[in-house]
């Protein structure tokens, strides 16, 4: 029998789950084949509606080696293990004559613990365990949450805390979950054999494609113990998602209830001297962050420096007596020390790297209104680590629908600690960018708004001509309005002023779940949803609902964000334009995927509106215009208008 063809096998996927052929997929999957059989690097852009996920798993399905496929979100995740994978293997199996077999990885502490729920929970406040099910009230929303959990744990499969339907809190999971440092290990535990961790390990080792996180990605990357299994292609989904994924795990943080609930848990396991010294250091420690003001800090100050090294050394002491106190009076000795000893070793690593000062780590002070002051470290870029990383031995493959900004992907290349498309270095791996388009007529369905005449926006302050502008477009477009606000206070503005304005629904982000606020908006076209950050690229409402999509201004970093100040001053310390490497790359992605919400579908149409002057007037406007999709540009408000109307005026003659 011939190896049959990737177009026949591409054709037999695309049937099995009910979708259609596209242009742009086929290119898609013919370079990711050629990319995997040469163990090359691709960067493949593909716009919304392109059918990306058949475009690498069939070429990748078709090799033959292991392949991890890591994604941004849960949503994703979801789609690849449960809609796409199972279609695709079945439409594949008469054609290649094997059935490949998918399992899912996650990290740790997604996963219901057995020990955790049936030994109890190790106690802060005093030694051995607590039944943290007798010690929450039954009619307690945290008691019925825990009953619930006991009850699945009984007939899980998975064990997976998004198999649990509907969801508890993060309060409640905390009491039947442990972290990778707290667990003690298949071998020393009792319920080693039945661990739902380490039988999705099991399978993921034995499975031809394994679908994972981002975050679970840099965990293997960064921590040098191999979490993920062995495997020849690597293809990173909402690739534009990485950096901060990377750079989320390989931060640390202190605050001073970390380091108290550290002492708690250590002082019953280790002799007095060891315990009291490390209660005077976190005595110290929260005096200091008791003065501690926001902002970077470039220079650690003299008295947070002998605070973290008291921390440090104090934690270094008391990481070596948990290894040989025993406490006839702590229950389960085992897995209390276990859970000291992460504490301890989490307050000790944080210390230790603040207090070396590396030249490659940026270190500020924060201040939540809930939490108080922690003091964070963070990787001044992570380009390095990912070339290292990422890059070697092994094809990978990354994907999104906007890696290429300002024309190009250089950009995005760049942060991955690429160099320049079609160059390489001893110690830069070679790529190639291929953007394969998308279905949509962008410049027949969309139109992109810049509202040209208003003020410039101000750091702070009332934006009375931005509103008027708002309120405006929104009747014209009769609700159906998507708007997306640089900061939780401006939406929150918004909102206000439009409800007392106009009788459309506003809902806004935070008076509701993200997943009924959606659904909500999904629902009724005279509705408008505002928000924030987690809408600029979570949404996927096609139709009618939203034909509007507003964004307030150019989303640039604020200008005191430690970290991408610090990064923006050290590309211009090397010679580069720090604000068009790191603050307009970083809008330029925002606002693609800001824009990327408007049109979902084949018969959708609307108008994209920005309502920032900049993005019309300014020397780096043409760059951020340039990564948006290639809708039909005007800054004339009355054509703007018209044109919200006359599709308003038709999706009611269609309802």
């Amino acid at each position: 029998m011939t190896k049959p063809s990737l177009p026949e096998l591409l054709h037999a996927a695309v049937a099995a789950v009910g979708g259609t052929e596209r242009p742009g997929q086929v290119s898609m999957a013919e370079a990711v084949a050629e990319a995997v059989d040469d163990n090359a690097h691709l960067l493949v852009q593909a716009g919304t509606g392109t059918g990306k996920s058949l475009g690498y798993l069939v070429p990748a399905l078709a090799h033959g080696e292991r392949v991890v496929v890591a994604t941004a979100t849960l949503a994703l995740q979801r789609q690849l293990v449960e809609r796409d994978l199972p279609r695709t293997v079945e439409a594949l199996h008469p054609l290649l004559r094997r059935r490949p077999e998918f399992a899912m990885l996650k990290g740790r502490s997604n996963y219901l613990c057995l020990h955790r729920l049936h030994e109890g929970a190790p106690q802060d406040e005093e030694e051995g365990l607590f039944d943290q099910f007798e010690a929450a009230a039954p009619s307690s929303k945290l008691g019925q949450d825990l009953l619930r959990l006991r009850d699945w744990s009984d007939e899980t499969e998975s064990g997976d805390r998004d198999d649990l339907t509907p969801g508890v809190s993060d309060r409640a999971w905390a009491q039947i979950s442990v972290s990778s440092r707290e667990c003690l290990g298949a071998t020393r535990c009792a319920y080693g054999a039945e661990c739902f961790a380490e039988a999705a390990r099991e399978r993921a080792k034995l499975a031809d494609v394994v679908v994972t996180n981002h975050a679970l990605l840099a965990i293997d990357a960064i921590e040098g113990a191999p979490v993920l299994p062995e495997h020849e292609v690597l293809i990173v989904d909402e690739a534009h998602e990485l950096v901060s994924r990377v750079t989320g795990v390989a931060t640390g943080e202190l605050t001073p209830g970390q380091v108290n609930r550290a002492v708690r848990r250590a002082a019953k396991l280790v002799n007095e001297k060891a315990a009291d010294a490390l209660l005077t250091a976190s005595e110290g420690f929260e005096r200091v962050m008791e003065l501690a003001l926001p902002g970077r800090l470039e220079e650690v100050p003299e008295d947070l420096g002998y605070a973290l090294m008291a921390l440090r050394d104090a934690a270094r002491t008391v990481i070596s007596a948990l290894g040989g106190t025993r406490d006839k009076s702590v229950q389960d000795e085992d897995a209390v020390r276990k859970q000291a000893m992460a504490s301890v070793e989490s307050v000790h690593s944080v210390a230790e790297r603040i207090t070396q000062g590396s030249e490659y780590d940026v270190v500020w002070y924060e201040r939540h209104d809930r939490f108080g002051a922690s003091v964070r470290v963070a990787p001044l870029s992570v380009s390095g680590l990912l070339r290292e990383k990422l890059f070697a031995d092994r094809s990978v493959v990354l994907t999104s629908a906007t890696l290429k900004l300002g024309g190009d992907f250089n950009g995005v290349g760049a942060s991955l600690g690429l160099a320049p498309e079609g160059t390489a270095g001893d110690d830069s791996p070679q790529w190639k960018g291929l953007d394969v388009g998308s279905p949509f007529d962008y410049p027949k369905q969309g139109i992109l708004y810049v509202a040209r005449h208003l003020a410039l926006p101000g750091r702070e302050g009332s934006r009375t001509d931005m509103l008027d502008e708002l309120a405006e477009l929104v009747e014209a477009a009769g609700g159906r309005t998507l708007g997306l606000f640089s900061s939780m206070r401006a939406a929150q503005a918004a909102a206000e002023e439009l409800r007392g304005r106009q009788d459309k629904p506003i809902l806004l982000q935070g008076e509701e779940t993200l997943g009924e606020l959606i659904k909500n908006f999904a629902a009724d076209p005279e509705t408008c949803l505002f928000g924030t950050l987690s809408l600029w690229q979570g949404v996927d409402v096609p139709g009618p609902s939203c034909q509007l999509v507003v964004m307030d201004r150019i989303p640039f970093p604020r200008p005191d964000d430690p970290l991408m100040s610090a990064r923006q001053k050290a590309v211009e310390e090397a010679g580069g334009n720090g604000f068009m490497a790191v603050a307009a790359t970083h809008a330029a992605l925002l606002m693609a995927q800001g824009a990327g919400r408007l049109v979902r579908a084949m018969g959708d149409k609307g108008v994209v509106a920005v309502l920032d002057p900049r993005l019309a007037n300014a020397r780096y406007g043409s760059y951020l215009r340039a990564s948006l999709p290639d809708f039909w540009y005007t800054t004339d408000r009355n054509q703007a208008r018209r044109s919200l109307a006359a599709i308003d005026a038709a999706a009611k003659a269609a309802q």
